[in-house]
């Protein structure tokens, strides 16, 4: 019994070590200060979107082709007396799952993104649907973060959830 405590605590210890480093390494790579500013991405699960997108800034010709690739984007099939929207299947696992991640923690980091998911909930929106198209809107927003070479700013991604825009409204 001894010996297996011993070598789960230097698993932990050369996990550790690892997340060290690869968020150092991360933090050396040119996006990594936008994807940082991103709600929900830290340094491990930053990396791994990064990783899953690449980071070739010609390869998304468009926010709609970064999101089809993510899985983010839902599917509609219509006929002439039904309609379905459905969650994509063939889609890069890895990244949908980590983006999934993201969409979830940024529930608690950005009100934005907790509105936006408690308006998709209140029309009928399951948990999933609803954090799909949140993770959907916020692949959106880091397209254009990628794209412009600028950090994440709340009340630019989400400027119809502001305080000042309901008290407009």
């Amino acid at each position: 019994m001894g010996g297996r405590k011993i070598r789960v605590r230097a698993t932990v210890t050369q996990v550790r070590s690892l997340e060290r480093q690869l968020e150092g390494s991360f933090g050396q790579h040119p996006a990594a200060e936008i994807l940082l500013s991103q709600p929900g991405l830290g340094g491990i699960l930053g990396a791994r979107v990064l990783a899953e997108f690449g980071d070739d800034p010609t390869r998304y010709a468009n926010p709609k082709a970064r999101k089809n690739y993510a899985g983010t984007a839902p599917i509609t099939k219509a006929s002439g007396t039904r309609r379905a929207v459905l969650a994509r299947v063939a889609t890069n696992k890895r990244l949908r799952d980590a983006l999934h991640l993201q969409a979830f923690a940024a529930l608690t980091n950005s009100p934005g993104a907790r509105a936006y998911y408690d308006e998709h909930r209140a029309r009928g929106a399951g948990h999933n649907q609803a954090l799909r198209a949140v993770s959907n809107r916020l692949v959106g927003i880091l397209h254009g973060c990628l794209r412009h070479g600028r950090p994440y700013d709340e009340a630019t991604a989400w400027p119809r959830y502001q305080p000042d825009s309901r008290a407009a409204a």
